[in-house]
């Protein structure tokens, strides 16, 4: 289902109804489904979520060079005033390149666990990419791969 606002609609005037809220966030845990069924089935380091991730990583490594992949996200720095506007003007590059790339959606602050309820922040989509781009770069989101293939030889091996 495509939620789609009018074109007069102003989301700083909103209500936060809460049927929207509900679909907003039926559709962010839709995509962290699919990626995660992705990540079991392809190697991180060899996956692209764009047309324009090497341009991305290279952004991001440009406009964050301190950012580092294997860290675990601060959500306070992610989302205090610097960081808002840090991330506002990095993703603005992209209005016109990246379908729905200000959508919300969940990412996990570490790339050494699962999604879970205490290790996931609701970010916009572009800022997602950009995280993401970069660990699969860096091989880190392998183990999610390296780890599902150890389950499916496991269970064909209960089956014989």
């Amino acid at each position: 289902m495509s939620v789609a606002a009018p074109a007069n609609f102003n989301a700083e005037e909103a209500d936060n109804l809460e049927d929207i809220e509900k679909q907003f966030a039926v559709k962010a845990v839709q995509h962290l489904t699919t990626y995660w069924a992705i990540l079991e089935k392809v190697r991180g380091s060899s996956l692209r979520l764009t047309k324009m991730d090497d341009d991305i990583y290279e952004h991001l490594k440009t406009d964050f060079p301190e950012f580092d992949p294997a860290v675990p996200l601060n959500e306070d720095e992610i989302k205090s005033k610097t960081g808002k506007e840090r991330w506002r003007k990095f993703m603005m590059a992209y209005e016109k390149k990246i379908d729905d790339y200000s959508f919300g959606t969940i990412v996990r602050t570490s790339p050494k666990t699962e999604y879970d309820q205490e290790g996931t922040i609701f970010v916009p989509r572009m800022q997602f990419y950009a995280i993401e781009i970069a660990r699969n770069k860096n091989g880190l989101n392998d183990w999610i791969y390296e780890d599902h293939q150890k389950e499916l030889a496991k269970a064909k091996e209960a089956k014989s």
